[in-house]
């Protein structure tokens, strides 16, 4: 079997193990005191932070406490994400500069987690000297036990863990959260979609919804240590089914969890859309009126060949409905732009169709091949240089600001309620967020993170607020 075909299969590659090497070298039956460091660096998307969290729970199990910085640690993990060539080249740049550590302390262990982990295999362990762990997104249960073998001597360093697992939803193991007020809960892990562009089915596998009293128990456990903003997330997080509980069913139930303030999810899919997820939208409180719908092109043919499964028109049709059924609803998008076979009129229906919906906010990107994906196959011609990929991207992103400038200008002088989520860079302010999303700087006064105050938008930076603390 071919290193790439390894890779994508997701194959477990057996450990290899020390003579006389014990792989559960110090398992206890009970709890294990923190005595050992990680430190955990995360790349990439909402479901890297949670799964960093996770990570930091099973290491936990195993008698680790989480550090601030490489060199305090015992183990570096550095989470990985696959979605664009840019971040996997930051990894192997920071994989370079982590060696300076394992220099004054060649016993830490360095692992390399995620969706990168997962997609380049065994070729991270030829490209990058210094990895001694390699795993995919299915395996971080295993995670303690391998680090402790490693450091004991009872594997060898470079071992590889890359089965994607059907089963595998990481019950049992509770996430290490920071501080802070959001907590993020995963619901489901993976991707049936098979979008032209994307990577994620292949390095997550298919589709896993949790089980909903396992969502809700964790909910509890979030709130009873002090948050009060939920985040579930998901690939395509309002696909979730489990038994006869829908995604909106499950929102529902979450949104009543005594103790939440505020409920929000991504990243959702605009087919599963449906009524009923607009209907718990309208009518908890405690859900924030803000969806976040990735359109990723405003033309049908490009949209064609993303199997995006949904055509312009009906797009607009969802945002309509949306709107209709959620009024002063905040929206958002990613836009993918120099697409194989994207032409000037693609684009321009794709600026067209930012003028004409107005999202808050976007996140746009210029199109990033991936190896393994179906668009790995369309012809070389089709391929858009980068000179034009670039002055298209640039183009979207000066009309984007300009959108989010208007209406950012006309919420001036509304009160609206802000969550105070931490420090902002300005000294003696915090950095909050509206039920909108909308980021706001303001003094800080007596206020404490995690409280809910009232502020008053003085003025607009483009993408952040000024405000003062209404009393």
């Amino acid at each position: 079997m071919s290193e790439e075909s390894m890779t994508m299969s997701g194959s477990l590659v057996p450990l290899r193990r020390r003579s006389g090497g014990d792989l559960r070298p110090d398992v206890a039956d009970g709890p294990v005191p923190l005595t050992r460091r990680a430190y955990i660096e995360t790349y990439g998307c909402q479901m890297n932070i949670g799964d960093s969290e996770l990570m930091a729970g099973a290491l936990a199990a195993r008698g680790y406490v989480r550090v601030d910085a490489p060199d305090e640690a015992d183990v570096i993990v550095v989470n990985t994400c696959a979605i664009r060539e840019h971040a996997e080249q930051r990894v192997f740049g920071r994989i370079g500069q982590l060696q300076a550590v394992r220099r004054d302390r060649p016993e830490v262990v360095l692992a390399v987690t995620g969706c990168m982990a997962q997609r380049l295999g065994p070729r991270l362990l030829e490209r990058s000297t210094g990895v001694d762990l390699v795993a995919g997104p299915d395996s971080y249960r295993s995670l303690g036990e391998l680090v402790d073998s490693i450091r004991s001597g009872g594997i060898e360093r470079g071992q590889l863990l890359l089965d994607l697992d059907e089963d595998e939803n990481y019950e049992g193991i509770p996430s290490l959260r920071g501080q802070g007020a959001s907590a993020w809960v995963t619901v489901q892990r993976g991707c049936d979609h098979r979008c032209t562009f994307c990577i994620v089915p292949y390095v997550r596998g298919p589709e896993k919804n949790r089980d909903p009293a396992e969502v809700l128990a964790e909910t509890r456990a979030a709130v009873n240590a002090g948050f009060v903003e939920i985040t579930l997330l998901g690939q395509t997080v309002n696909s979730y089914r489990h038994g006869d509980t829908t995604f909106a069913r499950l929102l529902r139930e979450v949104a009543r969890v005594p103790g939440v303030r505020r409920v929000r999810f991504t990243s959702p899919h605009p087919n599963d859309v449906d009524d009923g997820l607009l209907e718990v939208m309208a009518a908890e409180p405690t859900v924030c009126a803000q969806l976040h719908l990735p359109v990723q092109s405003g033309s049908d043919r490009v949209l064609k060949r993303m199997v995006r499964r949904y055509s312009r028109a009906a797009f607009l049709a969802i945002v309509d409905r949306v709107r209709k059924r959620v009024p002063g609803i905040a929206l958002s998008t990613d836009v993918i732009v120099g697409f194989p076979g994207e032409t000037a009129s693609d684009f321009e229906q794709t600026a067209d169709l930012l003028r004409r919906v107005r999202f808050d906010d976007a996140y746009l990107y210029r199109y990033s091949l991936r190896d393994g994906t179906p668009a790995t196959r369309f012809p070389s011609e089709d391929f858009i240089d980068d000179e034009t990929a670039g002055r298209r991207l640039s183009e979207l992103i000066s009309l984007q600001r300009e959108i989010q400038r208007e209406i950012h200008e006309s919420e001036i002088g509304n009160v609206v309620e802000v969550l105070a989520e931490r420090e902002a860079r300005s000294r003696g302010d915090l950095l909050g967020r509206t039920e909108s999303n909308k980021a706001v700087v303001f003094p800080a006064g007596g206020t404490a993170i995690g409280a809910f105050v009232d502020v008053r938008l003085l003025s607009t930076t483009g993408a952040t607020f000024i405000g003062e603390v209404v009393p």
